[in-house]
């Protein structure tokens, strides 16, 4: 056996030791936070990605996911606005609520859910036809809004939010493909704030870019945890120091650790944790 198998090995048998994190169970519990994610199983195809995982999500904070590829991270994300489901051959057990309502039961709309819970992929995608003023717009007027006053007033407030109005405000009829990348990301957060969703999901929005644009990036999610309760999916673990309030470390599909980023960072509770934190593996 080679000595990274060994250690591998060893990981996991360290991951069959957790103390998974407390089950919420009472309404008073979980009327604490803004979103809260009980015992969570997913699957594909009958291959589970995610291990019963539940946590809890504080309004105006920010919470990274980390953990290394393949550990179940987005997949959880998904969980979180019902995205998942819409994978071939996947399956979701368990609860979401979202201020104490069940976002999983049979009595609610998963478009109306995706509405509430917002979500910024890795790869910026504006709507490739639209111009910068019609890609924030367009959730606006897919949900009825017709009145052109309140569309102009929300496209710049929401071009504002994420410090891009000065650097668009001439040039709103050009297609948003036309901008860069980092431009591009933060046209796609203002499209996602615009149909006023309560929490806002990130899978790695600034993976793919440069510095400058990351340091943006990191700047609009400090500014807008002021209104909202950000989840931010990040390998970038210095990242996660930077911008988030609270750190869960995912391994495996499971939810190894999760508390205060700076105890998760300066003192974690469990050895895996802390060899990932410390950079030995991932």
């Amino acid at each position: 056996m080679e000595e990274g198998d060994d250690l591998e090995s060893q990981e996991v048998d360290r991951v069959e030791t957790i103390t998974r994190a407390p089950i919420v169970r009472t309404a008073i519990e979980r009327s604490k936070y803004k979103l809260v994610a009980e015992n969570i199983v997913a699957s594909y195809s009958g291959v589970v990605a995610v291990k019963d995982v539940t946590m809890k999500f504080k309004e105006k904070a920010v919470t990274a996911l980390i953990g290394p590829s393949g550990c179940g991270k987005t997949t959880f994300l998904r969980c979180l606005n019902r995205m998942h489901e819409l994978s071939k051959g996947a399956q979701v057990t368990g609860k979401v609520l979202l201020d104490g309502q069940d976002l999983y039961s049979t009595r609610e709309d998963a478009i109306i859910h995706r509405r509430k819970i917002g979500m910024v992929f890795q790869k910026p995608n504006p709507f490739p036809t639209m111009s910068i003023y019609d890609n924030v717009a367009a959730g606006l007027k897919l949900n009825g809004v017709r009145d052109r006053e309140i569309i102009d007033q929300i496209v710049k407030g929401c071009l504002e939010m994420v410090y891009l109005w000065d650097e668009v405000k001439h040039d709103l009829k050009k297609p948003g493909m036309s901008l860069s990348g980092g431009q591009q990301q933060r046209l796609c957060i203002a499209r996602a704030l615009a149909i006023q969703p309560e929490v806002l999901l990130m899978d790695e929005p600034a993976s793919a870019l440069d510095p400058i644009a990351t340091q943006k990036i990191e700047e609009m999610i400090t500014e807008l945890k002021k209104e909202y309760a950000i989840i931010i999916v990040t390998h970038n673990m210095q990242q996660a120091v930077r911008v988030s309030d609270y750190t869960g470390f995912m391994y495996l599909g499971e939810l190894v650790e999760f508390g205060e980023t700076v105890q998760i960072f300066e003192n974690p509770r469990n050895e895996i944790t802390a060899k990932y934190v410390q950079g030995q593996f991932g």
